[in-house]
């Protein structure tokens, strides 16, 4: 499979797993939280999806497209474990979280991903959901839709 074809496929998982995801908590109270803002295309769709939800960014750098920057008052700039206690410590609850921070290294990825999720864990409310590109810790793995190969994307219940 080409580099072009596999994007094709994550992008494809990503709309049917964020798609999934929002209606699936409909029910649930809480907030969103984008993790890496990268281009804005995700945090975009989340807000199409959900447009009644307080949505939080996280992010290194603010480099979106023009139409995708998020509310300066939703937008955490800096390194992901100083604004993920933070939002913890202000006693913010997510029901809905996408993980999609990422070096392209699988190995960084991996252990990026285990040494964060006992940071988002407290944000989370009872039932919340994360999607996530990357295998979390500390969290019940559930089955997303059925158009995404369980490899290609991850779902979790908090």
């Amino acid at each position: 499979m080409s580099r072009l074809e596999s994007m094709r496929r994550r992008l494809e998982a990503q709309i049917d797993g964020l798609n999934w995801a929002a209606h699936t908590i409909s029910d649930v109270a809480g907030d969103v939280l984008e993790m890496g803002l990268g281009n804005g295309r995700t945090y975009d769709h989340l807000r199409q999806e959900l447009p009644d939800r307080r949505i939080w960014v996280i992010d290194r750098v603010l480099q979106p497209h023009p139409s995708c920057v998020p509310p300066q008052e939703n937008f955490l700039q800096g390194e992901a474990d100083a604004m993920l206690a933070g939002l913890a410590q202000r006693g913010v609850q997510m029901a809905l979280a996408h993980y999609d921070f990422g070096f392209g290294v699988k190995e960084k990825d991996v252990e990026e991903g285990a040494r964060l999720s006992p940071l988002i864990a407290p944000l989370m409310v009872p039932n919340g959901l994360i999607v996530s590109q990357q295998p979390l810790t500390g969290f019940t793995q559930v089955s997303g839709p059925d158009t995404i190969d369980p490899e290609r994307y991850l779902f979790y219940r908090s």
